[in-house]
């Protein structure tokens, strides 16, 4: 089967004033072959995924050029985006986690618990808070409301990927680098029951994994 071109799906930077959505097209590109039992489809390949984050790793480049970066990550799904996007961005900043808790091994959200709180003070400085998806935005809504009791003197939000269809707050990124339909999807960081996450690139679980069920 022929690789699938997304190009014509891919989203532009928030901040370029245009949103294209990353649709899945009915010509799916096959995972691996050690994968096809669990993993239905490709939805972003492996190469998509490191030209965008180059894109994103630029633009943060340019807009805090000059200021004093912290990056905040949330855990544990940022992983793979975070390292990715910290190697593309080629100025001094700093590194801090904060730990959320809001799935609880499966597919729904549960109650929201803070599991790692900030070690730096981010008080006067330009904060780059970094998650792998936007769904609901419950956690980014909670997550942010903390970070600015902090007195920051910027806040900006960088998603991997953005899933407006299950938005319930109302909160969006500034940066986002894929806007994706309403599927379940795993791999590049993000897991269904702590697996899959070290897929290299985001995939659609087998409707035999999740049943009826979006992420």
């Amino acid at each position: 089967m022929e690789p699938v071109d997304y190009q014509e799906f891919e989203p532009k930077l928030i901040a370029d004033g245009e949103r294209q959505n990353l649709k899945r097209p009915a010509q799916s590109q096959q995972p691996p072959r050690l994968w096809r039992g669990e993993i239905h489809s490709v939805l972003i390949s492996r190469a998509r995924l490191a030209r965008r984050v180059r894109t994103l790793a630029r633009q943060i480049e340019k807009d805090f050029a000059g200021g004093d970066l912290v990056i905040v990550a949330l855990l544990n799904g940022t992983v793979m985006f975070l390292a990715d996007l910290l190697r593309g961005v080629s100025l001094p900043l700093r590194l801090d986690f904060i730990g959320v808790s809001s799935y609880r091994g499966g597919a729904e959200p549960g109650g929201l618990i803070f599991t790692k709180e900030l070690r730096l003070d981010v008080r006067g400085r330009d904060v780059l808070l970094v998650d792998d998806i936007l769904d609901t935005g419950r956690t980014l809504a909670r997550v942010r409301a903390k970070l600015r009791a902090l007195q920051p003197r910027r806040l900006k939000v960088c998603v991997l990927l953005d899933k407006p269809a299950r938005r319930l707050e109302n909160v969006a990124a500034d940066y986002v680098g894929f806007t994706i339909p309403d599927e379940f999807v795993v791999g590049y960081g993000l897991d269904y029951g702590e697996k899959y996450r070290n897929l290299p690139f985001v995939g659609l679980l087998h409707p035999n994994i999740v049943r009826g069920v979006t992420s």
